[in-house]
């Protein structure tokens, strides 16, 4: 089996960990749903282009959606909202 190791700002692990605490599954769980996600997309120019981007730019700012714990406007809402997000798995 391989690893895959992702390095993350204090912030972002925040709320991912966050974000993993409200479904009610792991960290590594929420990162699998969103590679397997990317991954299925890999074939468009806009998913080639993001990555690229991303990766250019990933270590001159924190991304909207790190530290949504202490965030006013968390970017997957709230607790209620989160339990509606079984309609997009």
């Amino acid at each position: 089996m391989i690893a895959v190791k992702i390095h993350l700002a204090n912030a972002e692990g925040a709320a991912v960990e966050h974000f993993a605490e409200l479904l009610g599954v792991s960290t590594e769980d929420v990162a699998y749903a969103a590679l397997h996600q990317l991954m299925l997309r890999t074939n468009e120019p806009e998913v080639q282009h993001l990555i690229v981007h991303t990766r250019s730019s990933r270590h001159q700012s924190l991304p909207p959606w790190s530290d949504a714990k202490r965030a006013s406007n968390p970017p997957f809402g709230d607790e209620d909202e989160v339990l509606s997000l079984s309609r997009y798995f």
